[in-house]
């Protein structure tokens, strides 16, 4: 890489990593039930609320109960269900058009990483309305106070909830960027286990692994705090503990429990952290293919790490041992392989695949610009790589190869 540009990525990241202390960081209130976000929305004189989900979700009738709660509270609730896996600006348009045409004063995302980010994109856009989404892309440009935003998540992985990204693709380029900004971290959360239950299997496990790429990330990164370690090292212990029970017994609500809650510390973790080159070639793939989040970050991620080598066995040893992978006397360099490859093994045991097809190679040169310009000088990630090494990846995804 050339050197003024990694100097120049590096020098934004610490920069970025000196100012934590003093950054507008904060973490939702923590809600169990129902009840609890009527007496949020009652506190504070809030009348009627939009309700954000997908069609999924909606069909089977998961939100019904919460809209019938707000309804027996004299609270209105409209409710738009339109958001697609990867949400557009489309999707945010017509979510606004109708927080706007029922005079609603607070908004409840209901769903995964997806309907959440269509939600943050309606309140950005609220707090902004002479901005496009677009003008908003990237860091610190929201700015302004958006409406009450409550999280209610249904599945353990995105972490949106505690986040302050909102990841948006272009309706019209297919180009999908994050809009990052403190205001966009919802003021509440909701975590019930009874919510994910119903999961289909393959919805669970990309999920999971998600939540599990979210914490490796900021881990790995170069801008850890204590508290995000302590809070990687939690989420990666309980996914390893967790993640085939709830992929084998989808009713089992102690493991259930269990995986929201490391979704919501891996989100913590990454909110101050970031994440890295898995999640911008993620976005590149989600963005011109519409493959889900989830799924491209779980068959990604054993490609990432082993590129980044030897850079990063200390910390992946340091993850493997948390997780009970091996015992402490391992040698860093296997212990951090030997981690590398239960991933590997647990994406076989929930039946994700080695690759994905779906990549075209006359896309590849400009995919991995795309995630070259997200990666740098944005995510403190150990080892900085150019478009052109990045294109390694992206052939090794496509194709199934390991490099190890």
């Amino acid at each position: 890489m050339n050197i003024f540009k990694k100097l120049y990525s590096r020098t934004y990241q610490f920069v970025f990593k000196c100012a934590l202390p003093i950054l507008p960081y904060r973490e939702p209130k923590l809600l169990s039930n129902y009840n609890n976000i009527v007496e949020v929305l009652n506190k504070n004189n809030f009348s009627s609320a939009l309700l954000v989900t997908d069609k999924g979700i909606y069909g089977l009738g998961l939100t019904k109960k919460l809209e019938e709660t707000l309804k027996e509270n004299n609270i209105k609730v409209a409710v738009y269900s339109n958001t697609v896996a990867n949400p557009t600006t489309d999707n945010v348009d017509e979510a606004l058009e109708m927080y706007k045409t029922n005079a609603c004063s607070c908004l409840i995302a209901f769903g995964g990483g997806s309907a959440m980010d269509c939600a943050k994109g309606v309140g950005a856009r609220l707090a902004n309305p002479k901005k496009t989404l677009g003008q908003m892309k990237g860091v610190l440009k929201v700015r302004k106070k958006i409406p009450l935003l409550i999280a209610i998540p249904t599945t353990a992985g995105t972490g949106s909830e505690t986040t302050l990204a909102a990841v948006i693709t272009d309706s019209k380029t297919r180009h999908k960027y994050a809009i990052n900004d403190f205001p966009l971290i919802p003021s509440y959360a909701v975590l019930m286990p009874e919510l994910t239950t119903g999961l289909p299997k393959m919805v669970t496990a990309t999920t999971g692994m998600d939540a599990l790429t979210h914490a490796v990330e900021a881990y790995i990164g170069r801008s850890t705090t204590k508290k995000t370690r302590e809070c990687a090292l939690y989420a990666v212990k309980t996914i390893f503990e967790n993640i085939k029970l709830v992929y084998d017994d989808g009713s089992n609500l102690k493991a259930r429990e269990n995986m929201l809650k490391a979704a919501y510390y891996a989100g913590v973790a990454f909110t101050k952290s970031y994440v890295g080159y898995i999640h911008a070639i993620a976005h590149s793939l989600g963005g011109k293919y519409n493959i889900p989040h989830g799924l491209a970050n779980a068959v990604i991620m054993p490609y990432v790490l082993k590129a980044y080598g030897k850079k990063v066995y200390k910390k992946l040893w340091k993850l493997g041992l948390c997780a009970n992978l091996y015992e402490k006397d391992t040698s860093i360099e296997k212990g951090a392989k030997i981690f590398i490859s239960e991933i590997e093994k647990l994406n076989e045991y929930m039946s994700i695949p080695t690759s994905i097809n779906d990549i075209k190679e006359e896309d590849i040169e400009t995919l991995a610009k795309t995630a070259e310009k997200e990666g740098n000088p944005l995510y403190p990630v150990p080892v900085m790589f150019t478009a052109k090494q990045l294109e390694v990846i992206y052939h090794q995804v496509k194709d199934g190869v390991k490099s190890l």
